[in-house]
């Protein structure tokens, strides 16, 4: 798979995001590991997850020990598969997300995330998402102090906006290397945040990147440039939309969520999709 970089670290340009494989509706754990590791297979070295991806207080870190346990049962190298988690959000049981970006918090966080991952040092620690009730320069922070003591070797955010982006690199002096938020065909509101982390030459990681693609019978509208072109190049919708995030700018490195082999494998194909100049401002345009 073709590389992006985050930080010093190269990644297939097209990664994983484990959520699916932890929250509401998960599946069985096996077909979750066989996701990992098709994606593993495909080229992927790039998987996000977080402490929050779990449904109830009694199963925290859920999605962080199902991906320690897919790399460690992998029958092929992982040391060049880059582990990126998050705190930050918690989830009381309920089915709700709740917020606690205190300090003290985040690196209690940090020292479980480290331990239900099995490793000495992080790879990317992100924080999740600001809290209303903390200053965002304590938050980051305390990311700051666990590069400082080695706990995380990279640091980014996620939810952020222009603003929280450069506050956040200036207190990390200069060290951010990621952003994560929203942005798809049907959500594009962080337009200026991705244009932000290509002047910075900080990596742009879109979530829930397939959102307003989700299958081939529901793309008319303002959707339907995604299945003209898929059908022209005879791949998936979800290949095009992901194509088109990779040909917006070298810094972008989507994650779709999966926790089915087929799918992750179908979407790792979009790496070596090349869209024409016109299909791009078309698809732009949408």
């Amino acid at each position: 798979m073709r590389t992006r970089r985050i930080g010093d670290v190269q990644v297939g340009a097209i990664g994983l995001g484990g959520m699916p494989m932890s929250i509401e509706g998960r599946p069985e754990e096996s077909r979750s590991i066989a996701a990992v590791h098709a994606a593993l297979d495909a080229g992927v070295t790039l998987i996000d997850t977080a402490d929050a991806y779990h449904i109830g207080p009694d199963d925290v870190g859920h999605n962080e020990s199902l991906i320690a346990r897919a790399l460690a049962t992998y029958g092929g190298d992982t040391s060049g598969v880059l582990v990126a988690t998050k705190g930050g959000h918690t989830r009381p049981g309920d089915g709700s997300w709740g917020l606690d970006g205190s300090p003290a918090y985040l690196k209690r966080a940090c020292d479980a995330s480290l331990k239900r991952l099995g490793v000495e040092a992080i790879g990317l620690y992100q924080h999740h998402r600001p809290d209303p009730s903390v200053p965002y320069a304590d938050s980051i922070g305390a990311l700051r102090d666990l590069l400082d003591e080695g706990k995380i070797r990279m640091a980014g955010i996620s939810n952020a906006n222009p603003a929280q982006i450069r506050e956040a690199n200036e207190i990390l002096g200069g060290r951010l290397v990621s952003v994560q938020n929203q942005f798809s065909p049907a959500f594009r509101s962080s337009e200026d945040e991705l244009r932000l982390c290509d002047v910075l030459g900080v990596a742009f990681l879109p979530w829930s990147p397939l959102g307003g693609i989700s299958s081939a019978g529901d793309l008319g509208g303002e959707h339907a440039a995604f299945g003209r072109v898929a059908e022209a190049h005879g791949v998936s919708p979800q290949q095009v939309a992901l194509a088109w995030m990779l040909a917006k700018s070298p810094v972008v490195v989507p994650i779709p969520g999966s926790s089915r082999p087929e799918t992750i494998v179908d979407s790792a194909k979009a790496a070596d999709l090349e869209l024409t100049d016109e299909e791009f401002a078309e698809l732009d345009a949408a």
